[in-house]
């Protein structure tokens, strides 16, 4: 794991290559995902702007004594990466290192770690001092897994439209909270 963890970027990175990629995509499949990008870096802008750190949470991240670090395998163009990533980027701060590790830069990390076997993101290792995988977490939490399996149990009762609308607005309104809470549990 080291040695994905020296490829990776800080959040701050993360975001200058979302934006140069926007701006002047380097690739095919950038180009396609411009709408993406784009609606990613409106909801990263926009969870950076409302996150609150709950002091409940940063109470049981201390009490935990983790002094391990945070790798996030994730793209900017993915919806639930642009909601989650920048909370955890912010939580974590000052007390536990957090790098992003560009999941289409090398998918042999994100292969390790496949969600019902598929890439999904993003996906957060927990690493102890040594680099160890301790745990993983991801794509998103546990409610916006539930809206995904009713979407997949009855697309003509709940359409793929309303599934992201209803996604978007959990995200918009817990801002990433209970992913934060998850992985604290994980920890």
């Amino acid at each position: 794991m080291k040695n994905y963890w020296d490829k990776a970027i800080s959040f701050e990175e993360y975001l200058q290559i979302a934006h140069r990629r926007l701006e002047n995509p380097p690739t095919p499949q950038d180009a396609e995902y411009k709408m993406y990008y784009e609606l990613g870096i409106q909801r990263m802008d926009r969870t950076l702007k409302k996150f609150v750190i709950d002091e409940e949470q940063i109470n049981e991240l201390k009490s935990k004594n983790f002094n391990g670090k945070i790798l996030i395998i994730s793209e900017a163009w993915c919806g639930d990466a642009s909601a989650t990533v920048p909370a955890l980027a912010k939580f974590f701060e000052g007390h536990n290192e957090v790098k992003i590790f560009l999941r289409d830069s090398d998918k042999s990390l994100i292969n390790q770690f496949l969600t019902n076997g598929t890439e999904s993101i993003p996906k957060v290792i927990i690493l102890d001092e040594d680099f160890n995988v301790k745990n993983s977490w991801g794509p998103r939490p546990k409610f916006g897994h539930e809206l995904l399996l009713k979407f997949k149990a009855d697309p003509e009762a709940y359409p793929r439209e309303s599934f992201y609308n209803g996604l978007q607005v959990y995200y918009s309104r817990n801002r990433g909270k209970d992913a934060i809470q998850e992985i604290l549990e994980l920890l």
